[in-house]
């Protein structure tokens, strides 16, 4: 409510999110929470400008208490808030190390004021803790936590040349089952692909299943098998040859979901919002797929 109040008095969710410092998106999503918890349009929105409807209208006063009290709230909290100036931050140590650590030295360079705290934990906790943001696989899994998507990087297939030459690759995925297949995660004993609408459930006894990418990666440059990777991971060694895709049309059908993850409570630090942003700026591009170059299988 008091979102949709800044939006209507500020004249746009930009202004909005600004003046309540939280990230733009929170702001849409708080609005249209409202309208789903009402079951009705509260704005009209254009590319120039929005309006109120007439349940808006009807609804705009009491938004505008609750944002006064809201604001009151947060004077009257702001000499009790911690007082340390470091940024906690959790992350499953798979994704962490690939992806966070190569960021870290940036965020310290443009903001030499905020010292970080990092932890690599395969226990990453359900509810809220010590921490500001964690970093993980799947949307928040607890009330009072709020999650912005950091992306969805494809699971590609890849080989090195000299196993295919040892090998010959795969022309279909039921194939796959005489391959040694190296795959991420726990106790796997199938592989699901997809190619648009079609779908292959393949039994594997794979030949290494392991919780880290980058070990999987590693083996694979190794020539140990067949890899079922991020593509991400992938980039430069097939740009250098040095890997090749398998079943370029097919993809892992569980795809990663990466998200950053605060507590509601924490959400409108300045320091946090930085952080995610910095996040969304920076890995979002890196986790985005790229190009496709010719298919070599």
């Amino acid at each position: 409510m008091a979102a949709f109040a800044q939006v209507v008095d500020l004249g746009s969710f930009t202004s909005a999110a600004r003046a309540l410092g939280v990230p733009k998106v929170a702001i849409s999503r708080a609005v249209r929470s409202l309208e789903k918890r009402l079951g009705t349009q509260l704005l009209t929105r254009t590319t120039r400008r929005i309006a109120l409807t007439a349940p808006g209208e009807a609804l705009l006063p009491y938004c505008r208490r609750v944002a006064a009290d809201t604001q009151a709230a947060r004077t009257a909290m702001a000499p009790l808030q911690d007082a340390r100036t470091s940024l906690r931050i959790l992350a499953d140590p798979a994704y962490g190390r690939l992806l966070l650590s190569p960021l870290l030295p940036r965020f310290l360079e443009h903001y030499p004021d905020t010292p970080l705290e990092v932890e690599m934990s395969a226990d990453l906790p359900a509810t809220p803790g010590e921490w500001d943001l964690l970093i993980q696989n799947g949307p928040p899994r607890a009330e009072g936590l709020s999650g912005t998507k950091l992306g969805n990087p494809p699971m590609i297939l890849c080989a090195t040349p000299a196993y295919l030459r040892a090998h010959p690759a795969p022309t279909t995925p039921a194939a796959l089952a005489g391959h040694a297949v190296l795959i991420p995660g726990h106790a796997v004993t199938s592989l699901h692909l997809r190619r648009g609408a079609q779908q292959a459930q393949i039994p594997l006894q794979p030949r290494l299943v392991v919780s880290d990418p980058a070990v999987v990666h590693a083996a694979t440059v190794a020539g140990s098998g067949i890899g079922v990777l991020p593509e991400f991971l992938c980039r430069q060694g097939l740009t250098m040859g040095k890997l090749v895709r398998v079943l370029p049309e097919w993809h892992a059908a569980d795809v990663l979901d990466l998200h950053a993850v605060c507590d509601l409570r924490r959400a409108s630090q300045p320091r946090v919002i930085a952080l995610i942003e910095f996040l969304v700026a920076n890995m979002v591009p890196v986790l985005s797929r790229s190009e496709d170059g010719p298919a070599r299988a």
